[in-house]
């Protein structure tokens, strides 16, 4: 049934589905079917895979859900065949929920009050409304707890007002009424309108639920969660009561003022706060899951943005009062040498501070210089050109880099240093190596998404989790260079594993074959099977492991070998003689054609980094303060952020410009990423510069 179920709602087919869920349930990870299990999937991507875990997950605790809905029914005894049979076939939470409504153990209500005392026959004759005399009915249910006919019908009222909020079918009307015509309503606090300015485009703003973007919604629910809005979700009551009257009114009622009275209690009291809080959870979770997505990517294209690769690299950490911090790191991104120079105000030592960089360039044979793009970036680029040196300078986006330097990792790496070398050392391996440099931090500490503080935790963890571990095991690990941080994201591995291949790496010197990894303790057959794969052994006994091509698939490149009369290391290392492979040869049972053409697309790309190589950039050299810019001015920048409204454009002026979606091209752009990258190399024109709120607009059209 969930095969069934899932096939239906992602669009693929059952077989595919089925095969997916047995390998995820035998231990296969997500990276490792997609690459390695092409024929059991028919090729599905990592996203179509990830779509089939996600679903199959959310399904298997829907039928947990069911269990115990089942067994707290039939606690009541109230679980009649017709319900137990509608529950097992409910695969909708949704519906599922509303069927268990009235079972739910609650707590005391006006409701329960009035059941209490008796009064919910006389509830169910106001709804049958055929009895003309009801205060004559009414009378039979005078007591002690009930001292007045009023009292009776009041209650019984109470009664009916919580049938009508937990009837399936006025909820559901609810929701449409509140989905399609519903709007969002942002108001001011009282009082926090000066505190709040951030958010003064919400002090009074309303529209419709059905066309609110997910970044107004999160901004209006971060200021609400701030102490300065006050959101919530309007509807027309009228129309809305007239609907359910509808629903639960006969014609000709002999209790229709009794009827109308607690339809409108129902609504008002009941069902309007419970569907309003649901349309308000479900617009969040619609905005979550879209700048989660934002991040997501935007995480994907720093992850993987272009490295410099193994340089000598002299790393600043720039400063205004407290100095330039300097860290000289060697190829492998190793600490040689870390000092300090103030060549900005106030104390302006430049004469000092160039004769270092002079000094430590040639000491150090440096390739690169890496600047951090924050506070005084812009002025020590400026001033490390002026020097005229012949290595290439690198702006680097250090955002996050001060989390790193106060972590435990850090801690680890250098105990003996501040966190102002650290932070360097950090700028300079990202040069160096994005990717490695990047797994130490905490994704969502990485400045690349909107409103990510203000959406699900839990989600965005796991999701940026995802991405991390996809690029990882995309680009490929160097076993004996890779860091435990790294290591722990390849698939099958995790903390534990990757912190045992380091000590024994530690112990036992560099691999010499993907085989040894075996004697790793703990890591056991499976583990391996999954690892295997994305780990390469450079230098090694085997060309085949510095290669994508798994070990389980080594024969089979043998074979080749053998029927085309070479040696394995010419095969392996001769791409014209390979081109005379017919791959049709070598298919079999286990070993199709997917598997026998990523084996050939391995061989072609044996040790070579998926990612291209980080390009040099500057910025205007008469552009330094957002005060230099004037309209019309046509300037070089790097894309910093993408959002679901726009991208964000460094053009080196201490604050981002934003280039609305509708800027970016002379074409309808649907999303931001179809056009940029972050860390792409972009020209813009500037449109206005708010000096006030210190905001700028740039568009890309016909630049």
């Amino acid at each position: 049934m969930l095969i069934k179920i899932i096939s239906e709602q992602s669009g693929i087919a059952a077989d595919k589905v089925k095969n997916t869920i047995a390998l995820l349930n035998d231990g296969a990870t997500v990276p490792f079917i997609a690459r390695y299990r092409k024929e059991a999937t028919g090729s599905l991507d990592e996203v179509a895979i990830g779509a089939i875990k996600d679903l199959y997950e959310k399904l298997t605790q829907l039928v947990q859900r069911k269990e115990t809905i089942l067994a707290t029914i039939e606690e009541q005894g109230k679980l009649t065949p017709e319900l137990k049979k509608r529950i097992e076939e409910c695969f909708d939470a949704t519906v599922l929920e509303d069927i268990y409504l009235p079972y739910r153990p609650k707590r005391r209500t006006r409701a329960t009050i009035a059941k209490e005392r008796g009064l919910e026959p006389l509830a169910q004759i106001i709804m049958m409304q055929s009895e003309k005399n009801i205060d004559g009915r009414a009378q039979c249910f005078v007591s002690k707890d009930v001292p007045a006919i009023e009292d009776a019908l009041s209650g019984a009222c109470d009664i009916i007002a919580e049938v009508v909020s937990e009837d399936e079918n006025a909820r559901n009307e609810m929701r449409y009424i509140f989905a399609k015509f519903g709007s969002v309503v942002s108001k001011v606090v009282k009082g926090k309108e000066a505190d709040g300015i951030k958010y003064a485009d919400y002090y009074d703003w309303s529209e419709p639920v059905a066309r609110v973007t997910s970044h107004r919604l999160l901004a209006m629910m971060r200021g609400e969660e701030e102490g300065f809005l006050r959101v919530s979700i309007t509807v027309d009551n009228d129309r809305a009561v007239e609907k359910l009257e509808r629903l639960f009114m006969k014609r000709g009622s002999t209790t229709a003022k009794y009827m109308q009275s607690a339809i409108a209690d129902g609504f008002k009291r009941l069902l309007s706060p419970s569907i309003e809080n649901e349309t308000l959870g479900n617009c969040k979770q619609h905005a979550d899951d879209e700048a989660i997505a934002v991040f997501a990517d935007n995480l994907r294209q720093l992850l993987l943005s272009s490295p410099l690769g193994q340089k000598r690299v002299l790393a600043i950490d720039p400063g205004f009062r407290t100095g330039c911090k300097v860290v000289a790191l060697d190829a492998q991104g190793n600490l040689l040498f870390h000092s300090v120079i103030y060549p900005h105000p106030p104390q302006n030592d430049k004469e000092a501070a160039a004769e270092k960089i002079v000094k430590w360039v040639k000491e150090y044979r440096i390739e690169a210089f890496a600047i951090g793009n924050g506070t005084a970036g812009r002025e020590t680029e400026d001033f490390v050109r002026s020097l005229s040196l012949s290595p290439e300078i690198f702006s680097v986006n250090e955002d996050g880099a001060s989390v790193y330097s106060a972590s435990a990792v850090a801690r680890e790496e250098f105990p003996e240093e501040d966190v102002t070398v650290r932070g360097a050392v950090s700028i300079g391996r990202r040069l160096i190596d994005p990717l490695s440099e990047l797994v130490k931090i905490e994704p969502r500490s990485i400045g690349v998404g909107q409103y990510q503080h203000s959406v699900d935790q839990t989600k965005l963890k796991d999701r940026l989790n995802t991405v991390v571990e996809s690029c990882v095991n995309m680009v490929g690990v160097n076993v004996n260079t890779a860091t435990k941080q790294i290591l722990t994201y390849v698939s099958g591995l995790g903390s534990a594993l990757a912190a045992n291949i380091v000590r024994y790496r530690a112990a036992n010197g560099d691999f010499r074959t993907r085989k040894e990894l075996l004697k790793v303790p703990r890591l056991g057959n499976k583990a391996y099977e999954q690892a295997a794969g994305f780990l390469r052994v450079v230098g090694g006994d085997d060309l085949l492991d510095n290669t994508a091509v798994h070990p389980e698939s080594y024969s089979v490149v043998a074979r080749m070998a053998k029927d085309a009369g070479v040696a394995l290391e010419r095969f392996i290392t001769d791409a014209e003689l390979r081109k005379g492979v017919k791959l049709e040869a070598y298919v079999t049972d286990k070993v199709g054609m997917p598997t026998l053409l990523d084996i050939m697309e391995a061989l072609n790309k044996r040790g070579l980094d998926p990612r291209e190589q980080a390009k040099a950039f500057s910025f205007d050299p008469n552009v330094h303060e957002i005060e230099d810019l004037r309209e019309g001015m046509v300037l070089p920048g790097l894309v910093s952020n993408i959002t679901a409204f726009g991208a964000f454009v460094n053009i080196g002026v201490h604050q981002d410009g934003l280039v609305h979606i509708s800027q970016l091209a002379d074409k309808f752009v649907s999303s931001p990423s179809d056009v940029v990258k972050l860390g792409q190399q972009v020209m813009v024109r500037v449109i206005e510069v708010d000096l006030k709120r210190r905001r700028i607009s740039l568009t890309m059209r016909g630049v």
